[in-house]
């Protein structure tokens, strides 16, 4: 029998996060932005793969064609030989334009499909053995920066004292307080309390289910707006239950543009979908802009704001009509805390709402994981104390919490210090890294797109169209495998994902072999340049 002391009576640091000298020497070289434009429209060669099928409306043979025309295109290289011959007896049957192509269901679909094919059948499938540098999972490396010593003890302490039983549906009143108290801070207004608050199971259930709540088939005239770049899980799980009109917004030095949304608005639009900081470039949406959408849409359409990207970069003023009423954000800790896999998270909305989504939870789910509730409490009690400019905790401090926990305030002082030092050096390392990455990738051939927030990168290779050809072609000639554009919505180009947020070790290989393809490719064209001039003598 082991006698229980308080929270915080032992806590486990996390690692030093030193890097090596060369990384910070890479990424005192990151290139600015210079108006580097990211346009993910449909462009003709998507377009193509709906003038060509048989049925446009079929999502897998929209994916068998697209693959097909990629094998075709890999030559000798092809490993799927009756898609490619798919593809050449293929034969353009129809006039199809891009307004099409955003508005057809099968367009979800077949992005979807691509993504599940990407990890199921590719890069964990029969690819794998190729994968030696694999920066294409977006997440960060939860070996190496994973939750804070602080967070890790607060799940041992809930298991230790059995809280692992039924809840409410909406999460412990406690933590759901605390959140709404972090959530005020960041918009710098006493917007929120507990009762506008949800815990959720991650935010990828959580835009489900909000998906599955706002919308019964049927009940919508105007389609839902799926701002793009986008998380194709979170647009084929609206796109199930009404029509989608999917809307491109353009980014160029940092900022995603919400003209072409707020240009899109009905007063009978059900929902919004939008992301912050967008996926895959970084890019923030401009405060300006979003007040503006938010204004212009109509009270009975709910605005879901996905925030998970926006972290790891300036802090900006949020503007306080996040807090409006048709307005719900979403967080979870798979991002900015490096636990994609405890699946925890929270919403935030007006209270009226909150008390709506607790009938649809209880009756679908149940509640969140209740072991969860004291990392969360933590976790947004000291991520407040951080935004507001606390530098050491006292016993005001430790008031915030329940005299159950056992919480002395010397504890609670230890745990703040290790808890802040902690994510400083985190943020600190994980942006150094970023700049290394984008500065290692300053290279002939390859336009980058320095991101504002997030821990991935968008990159294009002038050489290539198409953004999956690109991913098998880097493979199969580096080792180092990167994640198409197209599985999140980028519809047009050879734009690719990497996520930067890896071992040192891992990067550096990956960007000297990139490094190494480049000047190669550099030096053929060179070397042919020269062979014609001579020939033409």
């Amino acid at each position: 029998m082991t006698t229980e002391t308080g929270l915080f009576s032992g806590i486990v640091t996390g690692a030093p996060l030193a890097l090596p000298e060369e990384a910070a020497r890479r990424a005192s070289t990151v290139p600015r932005s210079a108006g580097v434009l990211m346009d993910p429209s449909p462009d003709d060669r998507l377009t193509e793969i709906f003038r060509r099928a048989a049925d446009p409306e079929n999502p897998m043979e929209l994916r068998d064609l697209y693959l097909g025309r990629m094998e075709s295109e890999l030559g000798r290289h092809s490993t799927r030989h009756e898609l490619a011959r798919g593809w050449r007896e293929s034969r353009v049957r129809r006039e199809f334009d891009t307004d099409g192509v955003l508005t057809s269901r099968a367009t979800v679909r077949f992005v979807k499909e691509m993504f599940n094919y990407y990890f199921r059948d590719d890069l964990y499938g029969e690819l794998r053995p190729t994968a030696e540098v694999i920066l294409s999972g977006g997440a960060v490396d939860e070996e190496t920066w994973g939750l804070p010593g602080v967070l890790k003890e607060c799940v041992s302490y809930a298991l230790r004292r059995d809280w692992y039983g039924y809840s409410d549906s909406r999460g412990r009143e406690a933590s759901r307080e605390a959140v709404a108290a972090y959530e005020s801070a960041r918009l710098g207004v006493p917007a929120y309390g507990a009762a506008n608050v949800a815990l959720t199971m991650g935010a990828t259930f959580a835009i489900s289910s909000l998906a599955d709540f706002l919308l019964p088939r049927g009940t919508t005239t105007a389609p839902a707006l799926c701002a793009l770049p986008n998380y194709p899980p979170l647009v084929e799980s609206v796109a199930r239950r009404t029509d989608v009109r999917l809307v491109p917004l353009p980014a160029r030095d940092g900022t995603s543009s919400l003209r072409p949304l707020i240009d899109q608005l009905r007063p009978d639009t059900p929902l919004v979908l939008l992301q912050t900081a967008a996926n895959p470039t970084g890019a923030l949406v401009p405060e300006e802009e979003l007040e503006e959408l938010i204004k212009a849409a109509s009270p009975r359409t709910v605005i879901v704001l996905d925030e998970c990207h926006e972290w790891l970069g300036r802090a900006n003023a949020l503007s306080a009509l996040r807090a409006a009423p048709h307005v719900v954000r979403v967080s979870s800790l798979s991002k900015n805390w490096s636990a994609p896999g405890i699946k925890a998270g929270w919403i935030i909305a007006d209270s009226a709402f909150v008390d709506e989504y607790y009938e649809y939870a209880s009756t679908t789910f149940g509640g969140p994981p209740s072991f969860s509730y004291t990392l969360v409490e933590v976790l947004a009690r000291m991520e407040r104390w951080l935004v507001t400019g606390v530098e050491e905790a006292g016993a005001e401090h430790a008031a915030e919490f329940e005299p159950h926990y056992g919480i002395r305030p010397r504890a609670l002082a230890a745990a703040f210090h290790a808890y802040r030092s902690d994510r400083l050096a985190r943020q600190e390392s994980l942006m150094t890294l970023r700049d290394a990455v984008t500065g290692g990738l300053d290279l002939p051939g390859i336009t980058v797109m320095p991101a504002e927030n997030s821990i991935n990168l968008a990159l294009s290779f002038d050489d290539y169209e198409d953004s999956y050809l690109c991913f098998r072609d880097l493979l199969r000639e580096t080792g180092v495998s990167v994640f198409p554009g197209l599985l999140t919505f980028c519809l047009s180009g050879g734009s690719v994902r990497i996520t930067s947020a890896r071992r040192w070790e891992e990067l550096s290989v990956a960007l000297d072999r990139l490094a190494d393809r480049q000047h190669r490719i550099r030096h053929t064209l060179r070397t042919t340049a020269s062979q014609r001039k001579k020939a033409h003598r």
